[in-house]
């Protein structure tokens, strides 16, 4: 999905859940179905204990090949003829409700799960359109990025290897997904960059003299997917990410604790440890002589 007025025209509700999936999906949504509880499908007969050779990961984050749902958000499809095959229609039977999974739309849900988190999210986030909720508001901007949990108390955000319900169409304008929703991801001190890691030494009057802002943030966001799509040899990437991005940027003062952040955070989601991180960027820079 890549235009805001796809989402008008998918309705709230209609016929039958199915007909709601299959209008997702013609949009570029991939839906699926939830039980009762709004929890996914368990797996299917033939892939019952992860036979079909285990659940997604970050190595292996697609579906299986198998024609009924199994997986939870990787499930989710925009096949029509998956859709509507004779394993899933006994599943569409048996469904309360339609989720989507929204990383594989490129879109971000931030879930605010009571007032308070509404509150806090007006005052803080940038506008978007915004989706009510039994509790609170869903927030979808577009762009995808790591689902993450308890960001804040009431807030999740739901992206990549993730699902949210689907709770109709929502009001407002549809924006790029912000840094302050991305720097939410790393704020869980088990995730995020040691203390000791600051950008004070590359301090150069703050702006990028030689890039524009839009650069940069195509820069880390290329880095953020570089070592995010790394299936071997993680630590050579990391750091041969790492001192690719301090090579154009690092002596100009455009980085900041937010970007290396983000940098750290998609290295730990592959498995780096802190120390990884914090030694890989010290030895880039020490190369660079920065």
């Amino acid at each position: 999905m890549t235009q805001p007025t796809l989402l008008r025209r998918v309705p709230d509700h209609g016929p039958s859940l199915l007909d709601t999936a299959l209008t997702l999906a013609a949009h570029g949504i991939p839906p699926l179905p939830l039980r009762a509880g709004k929890a996914p499908f368990g797996n299917c007969p033939t892939c019952a204990r992860n036979a079909c050779g285990g659940r997604p990961n970050m190595r292996n984050p697609g579906p299986c090949r198998c024609p009924a749902p199994c997986h939870g958000w990787a499930a989710a499809t925009t096949d029509t003829r998956v859709l509507t095959s004779p394993p899933w229609a006994s599943v569409w039977r048996r469904a309360a409700a339609v989720a989507y999974h929204p990383g594989g739309a490129d879109l971000t849900v931030v879930d605010l799960d009571d007032a308070a988190a509404v509150a806090w999210a007006r005052g803080t986030l940038p506008v978007t359109r915004t989706v009510p909720t039994t509790r609170g508001e869903h927030w979808i901007y577009q762009g995808a990025m790591r689902s993450v949990n308890a960001v804040r108390p009431g807030v999740d955000i739901k992206s990549t290897m993730s699902y949210a319900r689907w709770l109709g169409p929502g009001t407002g304008t549809l924006t790029a997904l912000p840094d302050i929703v991305r720097a939410l991801a790393v704020k869980n001190p088990a995730t995020a960059p040691p203390a000791a890691v600051t950008v004070a030494a590359l301090a150069g009057g703050g702006e990028c003299r030689h890039r524009t802002p839009a650069y940069l943030e195509r820069g880390i966001a290329m880095a953020e997917q570089r070592i995010t799509g790394a299936s071997r040899a993680i630590h050579a990437t990391v750091y041969r990410t790492f001192l690719a991005v301090l090579s154009v940027h690092g002596g100009c003062g455009c980085l900041t604790e937010a970007h290396i952040a983000r940098l750290f955070a998609a290295a730990q989601a592959k498995g780096e440890s802190a120390r990884h991180c914090t030694d890989a960027w010290t030895n880039a820079r020490t190369r660079l002589g920065l």
